[in-house]
């Protein structure tokens, strides 16, 4: 059983539980909690750290044969990214996807976050991106870490499953999707035309930009066309993950109930 913080193991732990560049330099992050860790497929999973309570009661049978260390509750709780730690956590390696496998589809349906920073909302909006059939997520690189620990227990396991990219530059990928026939609408202040106006079928994507300030003007002026979220109230703006799963539902529906 490991129970000293000045064990190598567990130093490197809080590097990638603490650091993106960590994280980043060696291609994983980290999945904690039972849930979380029984989606995450055997194949990327690389290590898993237990308490003693847990190797008794039993690691997911599909993780059984994956390397395993035993950690002293009392250490648990210090390389834990929650409150109340429920004593697993495995060490993952990033899942991959091929972009042009997915954008030389007929009709892909697609998720573009420009600078979203709370954990939550980019979480939020992974699993809402499965729950609505989107083909993939892509995400600004000053955006929030897809793999912060908050991001990864917030998808909920969307992580393992979304394809989700990292993009440096909008107008490169805005050419893109232009070559691909993939019509761009984004959620702006200034729209004219209703989200429910919208016809996603076919190639579509939608864009989503910062909580606070919202797209970039010129990301937003490169949009194909600028929907309007119709809203009572004084009410201004609604939060990122919701205006998102607005659009995307909306795109749902479209697409599968004609």
């Amino acid at each position: 059983m490991i129970t000293a913080s000045s064990n190598q193991q567990i130093k490197q732990l809080q590097k990638w539980m603490s650091k993106s560049s960590e994280r980043a330099k060696d291609g994983i992050f980290l999945a904690e909690g039972l849930r979380l860790v029984s989606e995450a497929p055997a194949e990327l999973v690389r290590t898993l750290y237990v308490t003693p309570k847990v190797a008794e009661e039993g690691i997911p049978e599909k993780l059984r044969q994956i390397p395993t260390e035993v950690v002293s509750p009392e250490l648990f709780s210090k390389i834990s990214s929650t409150d109340t730690p429920q004593g697993i956590l495995a060490v993952v390696k990033r899942p991959t996807w091929d972009p042009e496998e997915i954008l030389k589809r007929d009709d892909p349906f697609l998720v573009v976050c420009e600078r979203m920073q709370d954990p939550g909302n980019l979480g939020t909006v992974f699993r809402t991106a499965e729950a609505a059939g989107v083909s993939a997520l892509y995400m600004s690189r000053d955006a929030v870490d897809p793999y912060n620990p908050k991001v990864v227990r917030s998808t909920m396991g969307a992580i393992f499953r979304v394809p989700h990219f990292i993009y440096n530059d909008y107008k490169v990928l805005a050419e893109t999707f232009r070559k691909r026939e993939i019509r761009t609408y984004a959620a702006h202040l200034r729209g004219t035309l209703s989200y429910t106006e919208a016809d996603f079928r076919g190639g579509s994507a939608v864009l989503i930009g910062n909580e606070g300030n919202g797209l970039s003007e010129e990301t937003a002026a490169m949009a194909d066309t600028l929907v309007k979220i119709p809203m009572a109230g004084q009410a201004e703006s609604l939060n990122a993950s919701v205006a998102a799963a607005l659009l995307m539902y909306e795109g749902f529906r479209k697409r599968n109930f004609k």
